[in-house]
């Protein structure tokens, strides 16, 4: 049987190989088109992009296989990927798309699909799009219902609203935050937050130093933004800034620097928001949502404001689940990915800012004494290519590598192994009191699972 083409975070690949090639993605367009038709207060779709070279081909071939499902289709340029769940439901859109591959270099793309509510799509509906597109039967001839002319119209009117409505919904996330007297150090990862990132913080009345938002569609994530904040690190102790900040490619995800220089992950923001929210009773079911990555430092102090953490699998979808199922109101992961679900169903990392800020300046305390409350495990994470996913059980000398690591650790830290969801990776991690152990023994798997 064929490998699920969507994994964690739709589809993706290399752009201009399979699944990624006009021909298919506009079958996926079409059959997601059938999936929108009907479901919003418009026979409408919404597409984004990011700033990777390959977006404006892939969402043309998108939007005609939509076009042919009988979807007029409005394009609303380039904005973060949160921009879609947020203008799908407000503008009564059927659904959308996002043309991203988030975190992956410039050759890597995506297909995230948004259903009219601006979530991304379940499991079953996600495999019905997969079952017809993988057909073979012809698709129908395009709607002339739907003008190339009428859509651009529409498009162009769009743009024009979007990236201001977008602003003030991050805006208004923080009723009467000021940030004259801050320092913001901005990496934008010449990518979505390029177009909106300055303007907002300079909006609130923060100075702004802004690095790597000169994109030219090859150099998206290229040493800067969420994998390299150690790039804005740098910055931040030059310009003597209180806060850096760094997104990802589609800007769903932040990491940040305090005011030492030092790099500080989603697990900071996560754990000031929750003692913010828990102090003034908002914190619903005193639960915050992480998944298996959650280090052990930050899972002990959250235990210790007397909050409890629902544990999922890697993937803002399932720790958006998990919120809904549980009713809780903030969860994310240590990559940068935070859901706000007061404000939003999804993962932004301008909000994610926004927020973190909005704590700062209440509190009268920078990052660096927030995040003192949770002490790290030394922990590492090395990821090995492969060129199928197979079977942990299947690879016996790796299993038995992996059972022996395990052992060693009983009781005092943590092994994980899994494959990446949106990359042909496996992916180590190894937790611990101690940091040369934790080296030792990620290493030993890497080499069992290249053997």
């Amino acid at each position: 049987m064929s490998e699920r083409l969507f994994g964690t975070d739709g589809v993706r690949g290399r752009a201009g190989t399979w699944p990624l090639v006009p021909e298919f993605v506009e079958r996926l367009g079409y059959f997601a088109g059938r999936e929108f038709l009907g479901k919003g207060s418009r026979t409408g779709a919404l597409i984004l992009r990011d700033t990777r070279g390959s977006g404006p081909a892939l969402q043309a071939a998108l939007a005609r296989g939509m076009g042919r499902s009988g979807l007029a289709v409005v394009d609303g340029g380039v904005l973060p990927t949160a921009a879609a769940a947020i203008l799908i439901p407000r503008e009564g859109f059927s659904g959308g798309a996002v043309i991203s591959a988030s975190h992956n270099p410039a050759e890597f793309n995506g297909i995230k699909l948004f259903d009219s509510r601006g979530r991304k799509l379940d499991e079953k509906t996600e495999d019905r799009i997969e079952a017809g597109a993988r057909g073979t039967d012809p698709l129908p001839a395009r709607s002339a219902a739907h003008s190339t002319r009428a859509e651009r119209a529409s498009s162009s009117d769009l743009r024009a609203r979007a990236r201001r409505d977008y602003l003030d919904f991050i805006r208004k996330t923080a009723p009467g935050l000021n940030l004259k007297g801050l320092t913001v150090a901005v990496d934008a990862g010449n990518g979505a937050a390029s177009s909106v990132a300055p303007e907002l913080f300079r909006s609130l009345g923060a100075t702004v130093v802004v690095r790597f938002n000169s994109p030219d569609g090859r150099n998206i994530n290229r040493d800067c933004g969420a994998l390299h904040p150690e790039a804005i690190a740098r910055t931040v102790l030059k310009a003597k800034a209180d806060l850096g900040v760094a997104f990802d490619g589609d800007a769903d995800r932040a990491m940040f620097v305090d005011e030492k220089g030092v790099v500080r992950d989603g697990e900071a923001a996560l754990l000031a928001a929750a003692r913010r929210l828990k102090d003034e009773g908002r914190l619903k079911e005193d639960v915050v949502v992480s998944t298996v990555m959650a280090n052990l430092g930050f899972r002990r102090a959250l235990a210790a404001l007397g909050i409890r953490m629902v544990e999922t699998p890697v993937g803002d979808r399932h720790v958006a689940d998990a919120l809904e199922r549980t009713g809780g109101v903030l969860g994310g992961e240590p990559s940068g990915h935070v859901i706000f679900r007061e404000f939003l169903g999804t993962g932004d990392g301008l909000l994610t800012a926004v927020q973190l800020l909005d704590v700062m300046k209440r509190a009268g305390r920078p990052l660096s004494a927030l995040a003192a409350l949770a002490v790290k495990l030394p922990q590492i994470l090395i990821n090995v290519p492969v060129r199928e996913r197979r079977p942990i059980g299947e690879m016996k000398g790796f299993s038995r590598e992996l059972r022996r690591v395990e052992a060693r650790f009983d009781g005092t830290g943590r092994v994980l192994v899994r494959y990446s969801g949106t990359e042909p990776l496996l992916r180590i991690m190894v937790e611990g009191a101690s940091a040369a152990a934790v080296e030792t023994a990620a290493r030993s798997l890497a080499r069992a699972a290249k053997h």
